[in-house]
């Protein structure tokens, strides 16, 4: 298993799905499945999501595809959206006024324009601690709510590279897809510390030995499928920690399964 760096455009998509996540969570609540019509946005917007939807479960006929309507949404519709039912998300978020300067940096940041070039060392750290404090803000809230206690990290997503998602929603994806020896899966887990500590990070597969068990403080994995994988249900399990000495779950804080089906090759 080997890790990719974390970079300032990696900390924008994490702040923008977590943002993604915490709305459609906190509308759908509210308004129930059909809070697409009420979220504030135009019926032309929500049409261009859609057609974008569409054009993925096509193009991934044969694959997982992302069914949430919002992730198909451009980063400037979650502005408005956010702006309109301010009252659900502000006592995670904070003052309006503040996430209204933190939404409009990083549109600037994340411009496709923009990126036509390398971003400047303090335009690199302005996305990384504005991505990082509007995602502990989310945590902190979810964390106080989940556990009455503001000192666990959580796991806000994870995804691997077939299309699959979790949330802290969905902690378990049945993933329903068959992989072969030799197949190639990375993962990626974005998580964060209401303590603003170092975070810690493992995965571990069914049959493996203790040598693929090891925590490390890279946030992605390479897992390659071998023979001894396997088995009609074999499980991927991503798990995040603290440095300190107390965890939520024995010596984890959270934890992502992926469910899948190895079949041999021939």
């Amino acid at each position: 298993m080997r890790g990719w760096p974390v970079d300032a455009s990696q900390a924008l998509k994490d702040a923008e799905n977590v943002l993604r996540d915490f709305i459609a969570l906190a509308l759908e609540s509210e308004f129930g499945a059909d809070w697409p019509a009420q979220c504030g946005v135009s019926a032309e917007r929500i049409a261009r999501w859609q057609e974008r939807r569409g054009v993925e479960e096509r193009r991934q006929a044969a694959g997982a595809v992302e069914e949430r309507l919002l992730y198909y949404a451009d980063f400037y519709d979650l502005r408005p959206i956010l702006k309109k039912h301010w009252d659900k998300f502000a006592a995670a978020l904070g003052d309006w006024k503040t996430m209204d300067v933190w939404l409009s940096e990083l549109e600037k940041l994340r411009d496709p324009d923009a990126h036509r070039r390398e971003l400047l060392p303090h335009q690199k750290a302005l996305a990384v601690g504005i991505s990082g404090e509007i995602r502990n803000r989310i945590i902190r809230f979810r964390s106080k709510l989940e556990t009455a206690e503001d000192c666990f990290p959580r796991i806000e997503c994870s995804r691997d590279s077939l299309g699959n998602v979790a949330t802290h929603r969905t902690a378990c994806a049945d993933t329903k897809l068959v992989l072969r020896p030799g197949d190639v899966i990375e993962y990626v887990v974005t998580a964060s510390d209401p303590l603003g500590g170092q975070l810690e990070y493992r995965l571990l597969a069914n049959g493996r030995g203790p040598r693929h068990n090891a925590w490390q403080s890279d946030n992605v994995f390479r897992l390659e499928i071998g023979i001894g994988d396997i088995r009609q249900a074999f499980q991927v399990t991503l798990q995040v920690r603290s440095q300190r000495d107390y965890h939520a779950r024995g010596e984890t804080d959270d934890v992502h399964v992926y469910g899948y089906r190895v079949y041999p090759r021939n």
